[in-house]
């Protein structure tokens, strides 16, 4: 190490060892470092910007697994690409093949196990990089998937350099898991993210903050569909109708009376979204089929929902006809608790050394996060939206993350693994 790299450490120790000294300004050796990855920041998201990661796209998943892996593993970490195709929660979507998993362990001098999460697929699809590569544009960086969540990627990564910059080690495990099905609800990697947010003291989920909202999320919204599918009889719809039975009608009947199983009182929503049925106009339908969109903020909700809805239909509209459903909880929500809370305010004191204000939220957004499987079996602390400020996620020409949310964002998640591994996040 070098002496003023050792002068910066020291610094670093008394700061956070003093609160009267780390109260009001920011950590100099952290903030110095932070403007330092700036630039080096933005070429990692030129990297993983250029590299086409659609949630489907194996190649491009593969290729850039393999880069964050080399990555983590120059920065120290141990690291290994796990294949959860086998044993994923099965969906409508779910394809049979599934993007592997990079886990990175770190291990360190203390006791304190800290979880990052971020994930490298996007919603795009395979070509679309050719006419919007990676540009910076004043203060705006732009790319497909770059808020949504390379930057998520990018930020773990130069953070981690940071901490090997200060030789800090205080931690007793840093885990890093960038999954690649985010954006398919996680069939895959759900169940690995579940276990080790139950096996670590505090979990810090790396999706972007907003640019309208400097902010961190205690809160977010679970999501679950409903798929009815119904099978009727097909006839002649000029010559004999009434031998016929309408999959349509049977099907337009049940959206109809689940339409008001919404209640604002608890934050559950459902809404009939997409519709289907019959093949050609002069036939009676004999199949037909619906989705509808879930969202709920209790995890006890997806119970009541569920029961709700299979109690309506079996009230049929006509005879001889089939009514299938099917209930999947594609993410479940999370929910603000007392340890989030704490940690939220620590962070909240973080955010004003820098003289910058931190909205923590702990009302849900109407998105889901993998946050919420990590947040499943434990009572420690799980926040998100660590990421940098951004913007346009899910857009096909609009997506930028603002490039002065750099610095604050490292410092921020810099500053709070380090008090978090010291146990000076409750003081």
């Amino acid at each position: 190490m070098s002496p003023l790299v050792r002068r910066l450490c020291t610094a670093a120790f008394l700061a956070t060892a003093l609160p009267g000294l780390a109260g009001a300004q920011p950590v100099e050796p952290v903030l110095a470092l932070a403007k330092k990855e700036r630039q080096p920041l933005l070429d990692t998201l030129k990297e993983l910007v250029s590299i086409e990661t659609g949630s489907r796209d194996l190649e491009g998943l593969d290729r850039a697994a393999k880069l964050i892996a080399a990555r983590l593993s120059a920065l120290g970490g141990k690291v290994e690409l796990v294949d959860t195709s086998e044993g994923a929660y099965r969906m409508e979507d779910t394809p049979a093949k599934i993007g592997k998993v990079v886990h990175a362990r770190f291990e360190g001098r203390g006791t304190k196990k800290i979880l990052l999460l971020a994930h490298m697929d996007t919603v795009y699809l395979r070509g679309m990089l050719a006419k919007q590569p990676f540009r910076v544009e004043g203060d705006r960086a732009y790319g497909l998937g770059i808020a949504d969540d390379k930057n998520g990627v990018a930020l773990i990564l130069h953070v981690l350099a940071m901490l090997k910059a200060m030789d800090f080690r205080g931690y007793g495990l840093l885990t890093v898991l960038v999954n690649a099905d985010e954006e398919m609800s996680s069939p895959g990697s759900r169940k690995l993210i579940t276990q080790l947010g139950a096996e670590h003291d505090a979990v810090f989920s790396c999706e972007a903050s907003r640019v309208e909202s400097d902010k961190l999320a205690l809160a977010t919204a679970g999501i679950a569909s409903v798929i009815l599918k119904v099978k009727g009889r097909a006839s002649h719809a000029g010559q004999a109708p009434e031998q016929g039975r309408n999959a349509l009608y049977e099907l337009a009947h049940h959206m109809l009376q689940t339409r008001d199983l919404s209640n604002p009182a608890t934050g559950l929503k459902m809404n009939w979204t997409l519709a289907s049925g019959g093949s050609v106009r002069n036939a009676i339908p004999a199949e037909a089929s619906a989705t509808a969109d879930v969202r709920v903020l209790r995890v006890s909700d997806y119970d009541g929902i569920e029961r709700a809805v299979r109690e309506r239909i079996k009230n049929k509209l006509i005879p001889d006809t089939q009514v299938d459903m099917t209930f999947e909880r594609r993410r479940p929500p999370l929910e603000a608790t007392p340890a989030s809370r704490t940690l939220g305010d620590h962070a909240r004191r973080v955010y004003a050394e820098l003289g910058k204000t931190l909205v923590v939220d702990a009302l849900a957004e109407g998105g889901g996060t993998d946050a919420a499987f990590a947040s499943l079996n434990t009572k420690a602390p799980v926040l998100e939206r660590f990421g940098l400020q951004g913007f346009g996620a899910h857009s096909n020409d609009a997506e930028y993350i603002a490039v002065d949310s750099i610095e604050p964002r490292l410092y921020l998640l810099a500053r709070l693994i380090m008090d978090v591994s010291q146990g000076k996040d409750r003081k």
